[in-house]
């Protein structure tokens, strides 16, 4: 009659198989893809060849069916915690980031424009991510209750145990980031090299952007005793398809138009040149000034930048400095004018911000440490200056002390934009009395960021200007699915009241401790709808639904004793989907009718 609502996520698997179904239907033959089909319609032939090159490590494919394995979990809103809740678009999830990935995968797949994380470096210390496998919301539930667990290189899968935490997570942010998205991932030198080979895999080799190198010590480290000190970390960049970045503004500092030259601003440009006359034999040669007769030949190692020809015609033109000095050079006039664009590539050189900065920013935000090596503001600002414009979401599910929220907010004042973030951060352990989760820490901050941010604007005096400054975020965290799911575990023949205990929790889907909002924000993620989409409770018949979206794009229902007279009254509301609980109707008949009524209508009816 419906479709009917489940307590699972996204079924990665079922998507991908019929995205290429349609594509390659003759690849398919009862539910099952013939993959040699596939690769032959692709002129990849199967030559039996297993020397083929190959990034492998113990648990990969088992890595591959945990990011496709549909999660039982959902997201349930924190109003208490959160700041402007009516207003933001910005979200704070705090959970497990692979079970929330994939709860986003329907609501923000491909929406996303760049992601921002800062994994753990694989240090041997503080490496909470060990999945489960068989039940990764059981791990998650087992993991919030305790201390962070090391990976020391004596445990034989030093290496192996990080991919295995990086590699199904890559492949679900991949899924949410928008053709012309792009994501910055932080890293050091030991694991740098296994990373950059897994994104070539998980993003493709070809959408390798760069290497940034980011210089992150102000100075020299002399504590180690082989006196090589290590200030640098990097920041690979990859790039789902058509991503570009912005690049760097053209230095406008260094021109001037100190003789008033009609051609506008210029600076003094060296004219030597790079190679010695044995490689480049026309860059050696005499320069005459034509006004005083003076003579000045080529450096004789380098020669000059530019042939005969082009140095006459830039005398010509007026485009030569004569030196004053015997000793002197000529140098060349270089005009803002001729300069095509305004903008330079991004260099692969990122020297901005240092480790004492991010650490000293917290330091003054909290009165106090409370979070290690923290990542400058104006490193990832830099970062999202690049890669995102406009309303583009950005995503960050290692978030850590919530820089990354910091650094859009600050971006957005910055460049006028209007930015959105979405931070997921698992609550790990702190052993702080205050703060005693690190998401505790991160919320913290962004609203001490935010309120700072406001005291600094104190100037906007118009409310429409006020609200454009979004600095509050709405908390959702983690949990089990809001309904009830068969508990499939074997039972011996004498458990008879253990298996009528699990039938009697099926007669009401939904589970008794959670509210409607628990239900209809994971009806909201079910559905693809995003999470900062406003939801209004009404009135119907003294019935409570409630509106999803500002233009009602969705309509729920969980009220009792429900007739196809209040579902008739729904329809002038003129939703797309009508979400109803099966409980809800008065009876069987009710919810047929109900049926009839909405496809007379044109409207979908969804069953929880």
């Amino acid at each position: 009659m419906s479709n009917q609502i489940d307590g699972f996520s996204m079924n990665i698997e079922q998507t991908n198989l019929d995205k290429l179904r349609s594509v390659f239907p003759e690849c398919v033959s009862e539910g099952k893809l013939d993959i040699d089909k596939l690769l032959s319609l692709c002129g990849e032939y199967i030559d039996n060849d297993f020397e083929k090159y190959k990034f492998e490590w113990k648990g990969k494919a088992d890595c591959l069916r945990l990011a496709q394995k549909r999660s039982t979990g959902t997201l349930r809103s924190c109003r208490e915690e959160s700041v402007d809740w009516d207003t933001t678009q910005n979200l704070y999830i705090e959970g497990d980031n692979l079970e929330v990935l994939k709860l986003l995968q329907t609501a923000y797949y491909r929406k996303v424009k760049m992601i921002y994380i800062d994994p753990p470096y694989n240090t041997g210390n503080d490496f909470v991510y060990s999945d489960d496998f068989a039940d990764p919301m059981a791990r998650y539930k087992e993991v919030t209750q305790q201390t962070t667990k090391s990976n020391p290189e004596t445990m034989g899968r030093y290496h192996t145990n990080w991919l295995n935490m990086m590699y199904p997570r890559l492949r679900l942010a991949a899924n949410l980031l928008r053709d012309d998205g792009v994501i910055f991932i932080s890293i050091d030198d030991n694991e740098v090299t296994n990373l950059t080979r897994l994104c070539n895999e998980v993003f493709g080799e070809e959408n390798h952007m760069i290497t940034l190198i980011w210089h992150r010590r102000q100075m020299a480290d002399s504590r180690n005793q082989d006196k090589a000190s290590t200030d640098h970390e990097y920041v690979l960049v990859y790039k789902k398809a058509d991503a570009v970045l912005r690049g760097r503004e053209i230095d406008k500092s260094k021109y001037s138009n100190p003789d008033n030259d009609p051609r506008g601003p210029w600076f003094s440009a060296d004219l030597t040149g790079l190679a010695d006359k044995e490689h480049r034999p026309n860059l050696h040669y005499d320069v005459t000034n034509p006004e005083t007769g003076t003579v000045y030949p080529p450096n004789p190692t380098r020669g000059w930048s530019c042939s005969r020809d082009t140095m006459q015609r830039l005398i010509s033109e007026g485009r030569i400095l004569w030196p004053s000095k015997p000793t002197g050079r000529p140098r060349q006039k270089k005009f803002l004018s001729d300069v095509g664009q305004t903008e330079t590539s991004f260099s692969s050189m990122l020297d901005v911000g240092f480790t004492t900065e991010g650490t000293r920013i917290l330091q003054e935000l909290f009165d106090g440490k409370v979070f290690s090596y923290p990542k400058p503001v104006s490193l990832i600002q830099t970062l999202i200056e690049q890669g995102s414009s406009d309303d583009d979401i950005v995503l960050d599910f290692f978030a850590g002390s919530s820089t990354t929220a910091q650094a859009v907010m600050q971006q957005n004042i910055k460049d006028g934009k209007s930015r959105k973030y979405i931070l997921v951060q698992l609550p790990e352990q702190t052993g702080l009395e205050l703060y005693p989760t690190i998401c505790e820490i991160g919320k913290e901050r962004i609203r001490r960021v935010g309120k700072k941010i406001l005291e600094e604007h104190t100037q906007v005096t118009m409310e429409e200007d006020k609200q454009s400054l979004d600095v509050g975020f709405r908390v959702f965290k983690l949990d089990t699915s809001n309904l009830e799911t068969w508990d499939a575990t074997p039972i011996e023949n004498e458990q008879l009241d253990l298996l009528y205990q699990r039938m009697n929790t099926m007669i009401h889907r939904v589970k008794p401790e959670r509210t409607d909002l628990d239900m209809i924000y994971e009806i909201m993620l079910k559905l693809g709808v995003p999470l900062t989409y406003s939801v209004t409770p009404f009135s119907i018949n003294n019935k409570t639904v409630y509106g999803v979206g500002d233009d009602c794009l969705l309509l729920v229902c969980l009220a009792e004793n429900v007739q196809p007279e209040d579902v008739e009254r729904m329809t002038e509301y003129a939703p797309a989907k009508i979400i109803i609980s099966r409980d809800s109707f008065a009876d069987d008949t009710a919810m047929a009718n109900a049926y009839y009524v909405l496809r007379d209508h044109g409207i979908e009816l969804k069953l929880v």
